[in-house]
């Protein structure tokens, strides 16, 4: 039998300190470019968006790349290209860590329309209460003294 893979994972992760250091005038550009490491390791991105502190992806991942491979690509990948296209961002760093969350097939339109209304949303809401409300809703332990590290 052949192998048939669904596997959506949503990913967070904010700016070093939480930073509002991700410019409206590059993040579209941003997005683009981590859709752009997703294909170069066969994955799709399905969407992507975030405010000035942090960045939502949801991504298709194959079978051959895993969660952690992904992230730490994603977030390298990016950095340095932030980095290399933007001179007035030479000290953007990403926060250690992120999270991420598997999303089923049924609800991915709902979680696509979340993450390209961030703007919207984090005027009702600060990164770090969204951030625990996703570990809370997906079940997952947390020490609150390491969670902002």
């Amino acid at each position: 039998m052949s192998s048939y893979i669904s596997n959506q994972v949503h990913f967070v992760w904010a700016t070093k300190h939480r930073e509002p250091v991700i410019q409206p005038d590059w993040q579209d550009r941003l997005y683009g470019y981590l859709g752009g490491i997703l294909d170069n390791k066969k994955c799709k991105l399905l969407a992507a968006g975030g405010i000035e502190d942090h960045v939502h992806v949801l991504a298709s991942l194959n079978a051959t790349v895993t969660l952690a491979e992904m992230a730490g690509t994603l977030k390298a990948n990016s950095s340095r290209w932030i980095h290399e296209s933007f001179p007035g961002a030479k000290h953007f760093q990403w926060q250690e860590g992120y999270g991420a969350f598997s999303v089923s097939k049924s609800v991915e339109p709902r979680v696509i329309n979340y993450i390209q209304t961030q703007n919207e949303h984090h005027g009702r809401q600060a990164f770090q209460d969204e951030f625990v409300a996703l570990l809370d809703k997906h079940g997952i332990a947390y020490d609150d003294r390491y969670l902002w590290v």
